[in-house]
């Protein structure tokens, strides 16, 4: 799940440092951060009467880790190294939520369209696949067998898998190669900046996609990407692999927006990262669409619920962490996710994806309108 800890010292934010147990690397407070940090301002010192001026008083920046313990910082495994980060803030914050919102609107129809005009090309193509595919056959029955192979092995495990699952590799692949970027120092400063939302860092938009396919901790990664490939078959036999890649993708963005929406009505800014938002999604639509599904917990299998419950008690959960302003899990973006995935099971299939019809017959004029290669046209 999405992560988030926070550190309330330095600054005047109050009270010694905290955060999650176990976590580290705790986001810098800057909710009241130095005026210096806002912009320039003018400081006057008033002289005292016996003809000294009283000394400006230092303020000593403090890094946003847990905090001091014999003169050094620590930080644990779970959260990303974002000790020496600054986070910049405006002085007016709903300004800094104009972009995102343009962004979430923009790239959402970019995905739904690329995914519009992807099912369009690969049902075009599919009669020339099936030819393809005849001719492998008949190579393969003349090339001699290597038995045993590696490649052979990794193609019988391939062809084991649902459409589903074979969709959702890539994104696991993409998370995985995310996780071992954090593991060299040189690339922190940019991974900071780029793989993790924060409606207080300089890098706004690209952070809302990126940081859907960054995880620090190896649980956190494991945990989400076990529950994307559990819930992979069933979204995908509902959607289709490329109705889902659009969802997918655009719950990440749009729970990331959530998450911005709450951080600056709350005051409290924090890098947030993790696919918690997209998950959320898929499970909100899988738990709409078959509400009487059975669902387990992988620890315990032997207690069952219906998946319309396990939705109920997922959005209270989520819904009483942002009231109450718990800090292990970003809930707003596990909240907007859940709500997606329900507004897009219940109306927005209808809404988006039954009217795609308009830019698919553009899309086959232009096709079609085309030259060819040779100067001719179509």
């Amino acid at each position: 799940m999405a992560w988030r800890a926070w550190a309330r010292s330095g600054w005047g934010c109050g009270g010694p440092a905290w955060g999650a147990p176990g976590a580290e690397g705790r986001e810098l407070c800057v909710d009241r951060a130095p005026a210096l940090l806002l912009g320039p301002r003018f400081n006057f010192f008033i002289q005292s009467k016996n003809g000294f001026r009283k000394a400006p008083r230092k303020t000593e920046p403090r890094r946003p880790d847990g905090g001091v313990i014999n003169g050094s910082y620590r930080r644990s495994a779970l959260t990303p190294p974002v000790e020496e980060t600054l986070f910049y803030t405006s002085p007016y914050p709903l300004r800094n939520l104009v972009k995102p919102l343009v962004f979430t609107v923009g790239f959402t129809g970019c995905a739904f369209g690329s995914a519009a005009i992807w099912q369009y090309e690969s049902l075009k193509s599919r009669v020339q696949s099936y030819f393809d595919a005849v001719k492998a056959d008949w190579l393969d029955s003349l090339a001699p067998q290597k038995e045993g192979s590696f490649r052979k092995q990794i193609n019988k495990w391939w062809n084991t898998l649902s459409d589903g699952q074979r969709t959702v590799t890539g994104i696991i692949a993409a998370n995985v190669f995310v996780f071992c970027l954090w593991r060299v120092p040189s690339l922190q400063r940019s991974m900071v900046k780029y793989f993790t939302s924060n409606p207080a860092s300089k890098a706004l938009c690209s952070p809302m996609l990126l940081s859907t396919f960054s995880h620090f901790s190896l649980l956190h990664m494991a945990a989400n990407m076990y529950v994307l490939w559990s819930f992979s078959t069933s979204i995908v036999s509902i959607l289709g692999k490329e109705q889902f890649l659009a969802v997918y993708l655009s719950a990440g963005v749009i729970s990331t927006f959530v998450s911005y929406v709450s951080k600056v009505a709350t005051g409290r800014f924090g890098p947030s990262l993790g696919a918690s938002g997209a998950i959320m999604t898929v499970l909100a639509a899988v738990c709409t669409k078959i509400p009487e599904g059975k669902l387990a917990i992988i620890f315990l299998p032997m207690f069952t619920f219906t998946a319309g419950n396990a939705l109920k008690a997922i959005i209270a959960m989520d819904t009483a962490g942002m009231i109450l302003g718990w800090k292990f899990f970003d809930h707003a973006a596990h909240l907007g996710g859940a709500l997606f995935g329900i507004w897009y099971i219940t109306y927005g299939h209808e809404l988006i994806w039954k009217n795609r019809e308009p830019l698919v017959k553009i899309w086959h004029e232009m096709r079609t309108n085309s030259p060819k290669k040779g100067g001719g046209s179509e």
